[in-house]
């Protein structure tokens, strides 16, 4: 049994990942540009180094054993550090003149970060970004970025995370959306098309005073989509205040309700994740100081909001009781 690193095949740990990972040779063989019987090879090479199995082998499955489990947790943890560690050494080696590689959510980049470009390159006008918009979670050591934008809760393995923006749900439609339902009531509201996710939806009635199955006419995998809807007049949307804040400054979209729903945990914060070899990489310390800056920006922009719509109502308008004639009594 290997008892030491001294003769521990390092050359095959990339592959083991790779397998552990998808526990699929056929995949592994794509993953990594190897013929099938490569990959076979060099997991037979790394077990036999090594002195014990890392997989069972269930016909054209592998599945991760106890053992290969226990070692997974250290091979991936130090294959992100060396990863990390080329990306920082190459962005290094490059030098200011270095393109900052960032991957942002279509929504975020649409109605936040590129209103915002153009102080950016006023500010660092020898910091080119080069902007990749998925909804997909890349790996980004994987595919060589120095950083990303995303949505959740934080804690992402093998990477630094810093909170930008925590942002609530806001109620907004289109100017003429708003005018219409001027001084009107929030159940009012349950008869208007309604754009995004029905729960979402409901518990923003709930908090609202209102016990009700919302039934949205049109929802959408991207919030920007949506938001962009309700500025035609399709609907009426349920949107993150931070990205309606330029639409609302520029009279695209009105608020109707002062009334926010707080998001579920697991989407509430937006945060910009790193490598941690990349923290003290010149570019990347000036994207996180104006990210910051920006977000503090926005946040002592935005105050109070006179609603459009009556903020309470006790209970949903009811049509009037029919009015019962008495009998008449007998003679």
């Amino acid at each position: 049994m290997l008892t030491s690193m001294s003769r521990l095949p390092l050359h095959t740990l990339p592959v083991f990942r790779s397998a552990a990972r998808s526990q699929n040779l056929r995949a592994t063989a794509l993953e990594m540009h190897l013929t099938h019987s490569a990959v076979s090879q060099q997991i037979g090479v790394l077990e036999q180094q090594l002195g014990f199995a890392l997989f069972e082998r269930r016909g054209r499955r592998i599945v991760l054993n106890e053992a290969g489990r226990t070692l997974l947790c250290s091979v991936e943890s130090a294959l992100a550090q060396l990863d990390a560690g080329v990306l920082a050494a190459a962005a290094t080696a490059v030098g200011a003149s270095q393109r900052l590689r960032l991957t942002v959510m279509p929504s975020f980049l649409q109605r936040w970060l590129l209103p915002r470009m153009q102080r950016w390159r006023e500010r660092h006008p020898d910091i080119a970004l080069e902007l990749h918009s998925s909804q997909q979670l890349i790996d980004l050591q994987r595919d060589g970025f120095h950083a990303a934008l995303r949505q959740g809760k934080g804690g992402w393995p093998g990477l630094s995370d810093e909170r930008l923006i925590d942002s609530p749900l806001v109620v907004v439609a289109s100017p003429a959306t708003a005018r219409r339902l001027q001084g009107g009531s929030v159940a009012a509201l349950a008869h208007e098309p309604l754009l995004g996710d029905n729960e979402l939806w409901d518990r923003w009635f709930s908090e609202a005073g209102f016990t009700l199955h919302s039934n949205p006419v049109a929802s959408f995998n991207d919030a920007g989509l949506m938001l962009q809807a309700a500025e035609q007049g399709l609907g009426i949307a349920l949107g993150r205040e931070f990205m309606v804040a330029d639409a609302l400054r520029d009279g695209l979209l009105v608020q109707l309700s002062e009334q926010r729903l707080e998001p579920d945990a697991e989407y509430a914060s937006y945060f910009l994740v790193y490598p941690p070899a990349l923290r003290d990489w010149a570019p990347l310390q000036a994207l996180r100081r104006w990210l910051h800056d920006e977000a503090c920006d926005l946040q002592k922009s935005m105050g109070p909001v006179a609603p459009v719509i009556v903020p309470m109502a006790a209970e949903p308008p009811q049509k009037p009781a029919a009015r019962v004639k008495p009998a008449k009594r007998k003679p």
